[in-house]
């Protein structure tokens, strides 16, 4: 009935996800390509759990 209350587990997933792949690309500007590696396998993985989690919503 007040599903408008629940929040979406993926808001703060994403919010990090964007964080992540923002700072994979500093970092890359930056000529630091370990770190830039690094992060983005981290924001892959995070990316990997959303699908997962909205994959779920929908079944």
């Amino acid at each position: 009935m007040f599903s408008f209350f629940k929040s979406d587990p993926t808001k703060k997933l994403r919010k990090t996800y964007d964080q992540l792949s923002t700072d994979a690309m500093l970092a890359q500007r930056k000529g630091d390509i370990r770190k830039y590696s690094e992060l983005t396998a981290e924001a892959e993985k995070l990316w990997q759990q959303i699908l997962d989690i909205e994959t779920q919503k929908k079944s």
